[in-house]
């Protein structure tokens, strides 16, 4: 009913009505929903506000994406992405750099990564609209750590190939100062070097999902 985007007022009454449960079920479950951050509640006397969290779109979007395989008659999805490089400050050199980071990187995803990521902003808005796509599929997950002096956010990566040619992965982080037109590549080489890129050279990036 729309609490992805903005809080959302409902009961239990109604929301047990349409899920056609008893009011008490309706209630322990926003309960559990909230408990595991979920969503988030603000209770009144005719009801609560309810917002659905980043986790919780997520859960949602990789039930989606699963059913919609299922569903449909071709489980593999394709995209082609198109961004122009640009100079970024920094911030994916030294995410990159740090072990939490870079072990997983390792483990999961199965390259030992590049002290740096490759920023590329997207052209046009059915590359953005790409992204939104990508973003909904499941991805690999990359925890959340803490070291002495800070924690660092959860990311997802996703496997692709960068100008036909170097094997890589997007990066999604969780916490970020870029806006939704930025794509950050990864990848076990300097890829501005490997390709010979600078400030301004379109990138192409090929995804494919797991069949």
């Amino acid at each position: 009913i729309g609490a992805g985007a903005r809080a959302v007022k409902i009961s239990t009454t109604q929301l047990a009505e349409t899920l056609g449960i008893s009011q008490q079920s309706a209630s322990r479950h926003l309960r559990i929903l909230e408990s595991i951050s979920m969503i988030r509640r603000e209770i009144e006397k005719d009801g609560s506000f309810i917002h659905m969290t980043r986790k919780g779109m997520d859960a949602l979007n990789s039930v989606f994406h699963h059913l919609r395989k299922d569903l449909e008659e071709s489980a593999k999805e394709a995209f082609v992405f198109e961004g122009i490089v640009f100079s970024g400050i920094g911030e994916g050199a030294y995410y990159v750099s740090q072990e939490g980071y870079r072990q997983q990187v390792r483990e999961k995803v199965g390259f030992e990564p590049y002290p740096g990521t490759l920023n590329i902003r997207l052209r046009t808005k059915t590359d953005l609209e790409r992204r939104e796509q990508l973003e909904r599929m499941p991805g690999i997950e990359i925890q959340s750590f803490k070291t002495e002096d800070r924690s660092f956010g959860r990311a997802k990566c996703y496997h692709v190939l960068i100008n036909d040619e170097v094997e890589g992965a997007v990066v999604i982080a969780e916490r970020t100062g870029y806006d939704r037109s930025v794509m950050e590549l990864m990848a076990p080489v300097n890829l501005r070097k490997r390709l010979g890129l600078r400030d301004g050279d379109i990138v192409r990036v090929s995804f494919s999902s797991p069949q």
